[in-house]
């Protein structure tokens, strides 16, 4: 069913008010405050405002204190005149939905999805008369809004050249962000500013007030359409900035259209706002895949961190990674220590540079999707792999070049469907605005990785691979928005800079990264990082900027339905104590709770392990020493509990002496509380196993 047909099917439960009937307000602007709503339990209001010149605009208070100062909503066209002014109210209708679902994996078992809904219409007096919908939804801990244009005569394709969608933040304070438009898309390290120094944002962005309100701004349900970027244009004052496309819209769309919901998520601390990412997901769609348990959520092992270490090479040659014998290795390491996958890097065809010197980054014309190495029997090592109990995972590595990628896909996927791969990691590194992708031309245009373009490819990717039981991690991907609960195979991304950063990356990631990860990237979904670096070292032993009990507590503070064991095998045979937490933590949960963070400075997790009594805590801090005293009352009343703890030494520090851990046990109930020490750069994990009574 359509969209449309959707909306249409839901006015059955949706009250129509006149626009004559509105009791008319004012705003402090002057505006006319035309249309209001609350959110089920009246934390959140929304007023939406229609200023004398008929321009359109909203304002978010929670409590009765304002969270968003009236901002402005419209759009600009390639081909037609803008939609900014002259709108009359044509009607408006509301409203409710209060539903719990399931997700198929995640960090919950169940969301429930509550709000009341807010449909206003305006009606352009001059030009063409267009009509904008504008449809809110207010949840409890924030709000989501999109745009809707109607098919009209004069009036069946929107060319858009931007949104005129605007974010006013009305209360002073802190932003965490990191830059849009650059050459290395979304890997750079977050910045700390007063909102009133942010430049150009990408999202999800998040602020902390004056008064202490935590606001994020992001999007979901981004399909067929552009990624959102915000710049600051004064003040505290953000507008969307559509990513750019080489046609010229940036937006091109056959109408009726629906846009991205624009959301804003509002809570009163760090934790609330980490919880109320749930409305990403609550604004799409449900699973459109239907049982989808073919895919079994995992941790993993690979060809992958000695690539970084300069171990070994992607491209052939003697130093070359991806061989029969050596993912043969992996896999017996895999089937012995427990882990459901090996990724292989650098098995095909395509990584090594042509006569004229062209390598693979950014070029990719050369790359086979079907064609392995002679020296990798791909046949061979995945049944080696299902003989052993251990399922091989793809690898797509595509350097931005979707026209060469595109006319391999469905062969591609058909080679792992037939060879019994269910995963596939795929990758576009190519620098920002380097996407090489077949125009309507027929010839080569170049895109940017959150474009228009590059979303309709993930899509593509993503179903076809559905069609085939394959599930999708995609890295240097578009960004997350919460298809993954319409299409669950869509399992993670990167998206941010991971752990490869610590290998040879300049800088490396400090140790506040994590924590800034928590309340900006991972507040749009699974982050494949890639934790658990046991031997603490990068390329050429370069010290990585973390404690030995951090690398631990990783796998429960950075959620992936997939983690990788990214270290090399002799590093985690040389380190039993700790891989044994490595080999024991979950990756699947019934619940998550967050026990106390801050942004960028602490973040401290408790997570259930799906369909078992037991619970993992993890907790991360920044370059500081920092201390946690946290209640356990998430465990099971009346029940005891075996603490398995690992944490920074008394004298742990990731400076001096990153590996001083203790490890030790404990009895436990859900009356106890545990205060810990986490050490500069450190961490602490801990595995609460339920005894029986």
């Amino acid at each position: 069913m359509t969209l449309f047909r959707l909306l249409a099917a839901a006015v059955l439960c949706l009250i129509a008010i006149p626009a004559a009937a509105q009791t008319v307000a004012q705003a402090p602007s002057g505006s006319q405050i035309v249309a209001t709503a609350d959110s089920p339990s009246k934390v959140i209001h929304v007023d939406v405002t229609l200023s004398p010149e008929g321009r359109v605009g909203y304002i978010v208070s929670r409590q009765g204190k304002p969270v968003i100062a009236e901002s402005r909503l419209g759009f600009l066209f390639t081909d037609a005149p803008q939609m900014l002014r002259n709108f009359k109210l044509a009607g408006q209708a509301t409203r409710s939905f209060d539903q719990t679902w399931e997700e198929p994996w995640g960090e919950y078992r169940t969301i429930r999805d509550r709000y009341n809904e807010l449909a206003v219409s305006f009606d352009e007096t001059k030009w063409l008369k267009r009509r904008m919908t504008v449809v809110f939804r207010l949840f409890d801990d924030g709000i989501g809004f999109r745009y809707e244009l109607p098919r009209a005569p004069d009036f069946t394709h929107a060319n858009i050249a931007d949104e005129l969608t605007e974010f006013n933040v009305a209360e002073p304070g802190t932003a965490w962000w990191d830059e849009a438009l650059e050459w290395n898309r979304a890997e750079y390290l977050y910045r700390r500013t007063p909102i009133d120094e942010v430049g150009v944002a990408q999202t999800p962005i998040t602020f902390r007030t004056d008064s202490g309100l935590h606001l994020s701004i992001h999007e979901a349900a981004l399909v067929d359409y552009s990624g959102m970027d915000l710049r600051r244009v004064h003040d505290n004052v953000f507008k969307a900035m559509l990513m750019p496309s080489s046609t010229g819209p940036k937006v091109s769309r056959g109408l009726p259209l629906a846009t991205p919901w624009r959301v804003i998520m509002i809570a009163p601390d760090a934790p609330g706002l980490y919880k109320s990412a749930q409305i990403i997901l609550n604004l799409n769609e449900p699973n459109k895949l239907g049982d989808v348990s073919w895919f079994k959520p995992m941790k993993y092992v690979g060809i992958w961190w000695e690539m970084h270490l300069d171990k070994s090479t992607w491209n052939s040659g003697p130093k070359h990674g991806a061989t029969t014998a050596n993912a043969k290795r992996y896999i017996d390491f895999a089937a012995k220590n427990g882990f459901g996958g090996v990724l292989v890097e650098g098995w095909n065809k395509g990584w090594d540079d042509d006569p004229d010197g062209n390598g693979w980054f950014a070029w990719g014309k050369d790359f086979s999707f079907t064609q392995p190495y002679p020296d990798f029997d791909l046949p061979a090592v995945a049944a080696y792999a299902h003989k052993k109990g251990v399922g091989l995972i793809g690898h797509h590595e595509t350097a931005g070049n979707i026209a060469n990628y595109e006319k391999q896909l469905i062969p591609a996927l058909e080679l792992y469907r037939r060879l019994g791969i269910h995963a596939v990691k795929t990758g576009y590194v190519a620098d920002a605005g380097g996407i090489q992708a077949l125009g309507a031309d027929g010839k080569i245009h170049f895109e940017w990785h959150q474009g228009q373009v590059m979303v309709d490819h993930h899509l593509k990717v993503i179903t076809e691979a559905a069609k085939r039981q394959i599930a999708v991690d995609a890295h240097e991907p578009v960004k997350d928005t919460g298809l993954r609960r319409t299409y669950p195979n869509w399992v993670s991304r990167e998206g941010q800079r991971g752990m490869e950063y610590n290998a040879w990356g300049e800088p490396k990631n400090p140790p506040e990264h994590e924590a800034n990860l928590v309340f900006t990237r991972m507040l749009s979904g699974p982050m494949d990082f890639t934790p658990g670096i046991v031997s603490l070292k990068g390329k050429d032993d370069t010290p990585i900027l973390s404690t030995l009990a951090k690398q631990l507590a990783l796998y429960v503070v950075i959620y992936s339905p997939i983690q990788m064991a990214a270290d090399l095998p002799e590093n985690y045979e040389a380190n039993p104590k700790t891989f044994k937490f490595i080999k024991e933590v979950a990756v699947d949960w019934d619940d998550t709770r967050m026990l106390a963070g801050e942004v960028g400075d602490l973040a401290v997790f408790a997570r259930k392990q799906r369909g078992a009594p037991t619970w993992f805590l993890g907790a991360v801090g920044d370059e500081q020493e920092r201390h946690f005293d946290v209640a356990l009352d998430f465990l099971d009343p009346g029940r005891r509990y075996r603490a398995e703890i690992y944490r920074d030494g008394a004298d742990a520090d990731y400076r001096t002496n990153p590996r001083a851990i203790v490890i030790e046990q404990r009895i436990v109930t859900a009356r106890d509380r545990m205060a810990m020490r986490i050490a500069p750069g450190g961490g602490a994990a801990v595995r609460f196993v339920a005894l029986d009574n």
